[in-house]
């Protein structure tokens, strides 16, 4: 019996198949990307701009499983495994389009077609000067985002990818994010601790973690209404935020020398969320004076 997979893995496997069936790993991204920026409605996967240009964590999440249930080889490369059957997973139009489009692109000039059309993805690029024109350079620069002001943010990964959550980290220049969860720990790919702390880090990003500023988990037990969570948060802003002052202080000093700094919890709204509580609290400290968004 064939184990049962998900619509992102057989988009990885039907793309895979129409190249062939073996890419390099650098290839196999581009290709992922053009194929859910062209040939999807909605994108199977969200990409952030890393060592080689657009790059998608979640794909990789997505080939140890299927390594795991032997449809991959387990190589550095992506290759289907010897003897694994395609028949009947997905249709396959839309994969041979791709290929007829851009299968003639490979290596470099692959690089330099994605990087011209979609020069934000080229930001972090370690090849970007070796073959791209100043002028393509410049369309890259320009495309960085800007880190003009001193602001702190607070952010949620309720309802997004990793690479979506990293996307809003990068578009808004974060500098360092701090980790304001009790137990953080996740069933979503990529926000459990250390996940999120080592992929963080490999965009250039800092990560701390303050339990103390966090909630227990015993004490989020039947949140069912705005009213149930306000009573949670008032309850948590007059215990654990006094009783946590230096916490509270060693985060105002992390963003005093980092200057964008962003709170990090589950809920999407802020609302739901106690690091609305803990920014205000932040916001109370002798010397603020600064902006706080979320995003």
């Amino acid at each position: 019996m064939r184990i049962g997979l998900n619509y992102r893995q057989k988009t990885l496997i039907g793309l895979l198949s129409a190249f062939g069936g073996h890419l390099p790993s650098t290839d196999f991204q581009k290709y992922l990307f053009l194929f859910t920026r062209e040939f999807e409605q909605k994108p199977s996967f969200e990409f952030v701009p890393y060592r080689f240009g657009s790059f998608s964590f979640q794909s990789y999440a997505d080939k140890r499983r299927l390594v795991e249930i032997g449809a991959l080889a387990d190589t550095d490369d992506w290759q289907l495994q010897e003897g694994f059957s395609t028949e009947g997973l997905f249709d396959g139009a839309a994969f041979d389009c791709c290929y007829v489009k851009y299968s003639h692109l490979k290596g470099t000039q692959l690089l330099q077609d994605v990087y011209r059309r979609y020069p934000y993805y080229a930001i972090n690029s370690e090849r970007a000067a070796k073959i791209m024109s100043a002028q393509e350079i410049s369309a890259m620069t320009v495309a960085r985002p800007a880190a003009a002001s001193v602001c702190f943010f607070t952010i949620g990964y309720e309802g997004s990818s990793l690479d979506g959550y990293l996307n809003r980290l990068i578009q808004n220049s974060v500098k360092t994010l701090v980790d304001v969860r009790r137990n953080p720990l996740s069933r979503k790919y990529g926000f459990s601790k250390k996940t999120l702390s080592d992929t963080v880090k490999k965009l250039g990003i800092g990560y701390v973690h303050i339990p103390e500023l966090g909630i227990a988990s015993e004490k989020r037990q039947e949140l069912n209404t705005q009213a149930d969570y306000n009573h949670l948060f008032n309850s948590y802003e007059k215990q654990e935020l006094k009783q946590n002052g230096k916490a509270l202080q060693g985060l105002f000093d992390i963003f005093l020398k980092d200057k964008r700094v962003a709170i990090t919890c589950f809920e999407a709204d802020v609302c739901m969320c106690h690091r609305g509580r803990v920014a205000k609290a932040l916001s109370s400290l002798p010397g603020w004076k600064y902006n706080i968004r979320h995003i």
